[in-house]
């Protein structure tokens, strides 16, 4: 099938570039020149494992391009994605449209035959039937049909999520349209990975209800992890405990600086925002959202009780900037109100993140940048672990604390534990929900 991917950003990309490795014939469509001739070069401007090589690979097999031309990308197409990005608008936390309805528009402008436009970015509930209108304005001698298929994937595993997804979900309002997206992901269904056809709200509701109660997993550990820090439990062997519960599970309960990237913390407040306007408020969820920021400046406080109560002139080295492993991601990373507020308290901040550099080199200005932990660590005052990196979970913890000035460590993904950092060398130890040991 011939496939046109409007948008090469996250979900674009990875979706185009795994739509094309199917088999299907796939051109995406971007209207930056920079990333289109890296995109040719065979670059990736998003960091994601094993993206490259595949992108490679089918680009290599003809399946797959990159263009401009919108015109020529949906010509003969049997089905057309909408991907562009839909962030939260500024001052009411409202999902912005405008990008999707603009791509609409000229997709419907430049379309010569009927086709399924299948809506992939995350857009409210009731959108697709607001896309629906707009086509028929726009081209009233054409009969489109509109489609809701969430996207599912978690940055650092996109490809893997892509090919092995828990379900596929389809929002469709004809059997033609059910048929054209069986047919785009017959690959997967083949192997028996589920598809759910549904109508397109509830299409559209699940995608904002699956991700508002992840974060809600996420956010309801860590304030679980704040009172086992007074009550003297352990919050790891607790979430141990509760994830052998099968109606809770293992998953998204471990406990950290609070969640971010580009998913929970715009789609969390585009679901309480739809409540509201609805009359119908998401308590939970808005409390969620609440606690989150809550939850980033409390690490605040556990940074500069290690440091004795004051951090001016001292040196912090922070390892990992990133809001998870595997991504270059910076969106909403609890270090975007972690290390300005150490840098405001008059810290030295240097900081080792693998990927972060591209984009945290502007969100961070105030920093220094370090390629090895130990270097950065090099006669610091304290070292703070803020995303889980592999490359920090094996780090040689008595070689470090040997060349700290005071070792002192900030473990805010609890990827050691209090004994084993003192047994190292480290005379003071806090992480998430854990035992402590605080300097005298």
């Amino acid at each position: 099938m011939k496939i046109a991917m409007i948008g090469t950003g996250y979900v674009g990309l990875v979706s185009g570039v795994c739509f094309s490795d199917f088999g299907h014939e796939v051109v995406c469509v971007d209207k930056n020149p920079e990333k289109l001739d890296r995109l040719r070069a065979g670059e990736t401007p998003i960091f994601e494992p094993g993206l490259d090589d595949l992108m490679a690979r089918n680009t290599a097999a003809g399946r797959l391009a990159f263009t401009d031309d919108l015109a020529a990308a949906v010509h003969g197409a049997d089905a057309v994605f909408i991907a562009v990005g839909t962030p939260s608008r500024r001052g009411d936390g409202h999902a912005d449209l405008s990008f999707v309805f603009g791509a609409v528009k000229e997709v419907a402008e430049a379309l010569q035959n009927p086709t399924v436009i299948v809506t992939k970015s995350t857009v409210p509930v009731g959108t697709n039937r607001q896309v629906a209108a707009l086509l028929a304005e726009t081209r009233p001698d054409l009969a489109c049909d509109v489609v809701s298929n969430p996207e599912f994937l978690r940055e650092g595993a996109a490809i893997d999520d892509f090919m092995r997804p828990d379900r596929i979900v389809v929002g469709v309002q004809s059997a033609h349209a059910r048929t054209v997206m069986e047919d785009i992901y017959r690959p997967l269904t083949m192997r028996d990975y589920p598809i759910l056809s549904t109508d397109l709200e509830t299409a559209e509701m699940i995608k904002y209800a699956a991700n508002a109660f992840l974060a809600t997993k996420v956010t309801f550990i860590n304030e679980v992890a704040m009172l086992c820090e007074r009550t003297g439990a352990d919050v790891k062997d607790v979430a141990t405990g509760m994830g052998f519960d099968t109606r809770i599970g293992p998953r998204f309960l471990q406990a950290g600086p609070g969640y971010g990237g580009s998913c929970f913390p715009k789609d969390t407040k585009a679901l309480a925002r739809i409540g509201q306007d609805h009359s119908r408020p998401l308590q939970i969820v808005e409390t969620v959202i609440k606690v989150n920021e809550e939850v980033k400046r409390l690490m605040i406080d556990k940074i500069v009780d290690l440091c004795d109560e004051v951090l001016r002139d001292k040196t912090i080295a922070v390892l990992g900037l990133t809001f998870k492993p595997d991504t270059d991601d910076m969106r909403d990373a609890p270090a975007l109100t972690i290390v300005p507020a150490l840098v405001g308290l008059g810290a030295e901040v240097r900081v080792v993140d693998p990927q972060a550099f591209r984009e945290g080199e502007a969100l961070l200005p105030h920093v220094k940048w370090f390629d090895d932990p130990y270097q950065a660590a090099d006669g610091a005052d304290a070292v703070v672990l803020l995303t889980e990196w592999n490359e920090f979970r094996g780090l040689d913890l008595r070689a470090m604390a040997g060349r700290m000035a005071t070792p002192r460590m900030a473990d805010l993904r609890n990827i050691y534990s209090c004994d084993y950092a003192l047994d190292a060398g480290f005379e003071a130890y806090v992480g998430m929900g854990r035992k402590a040991q605080l300097p005298y």
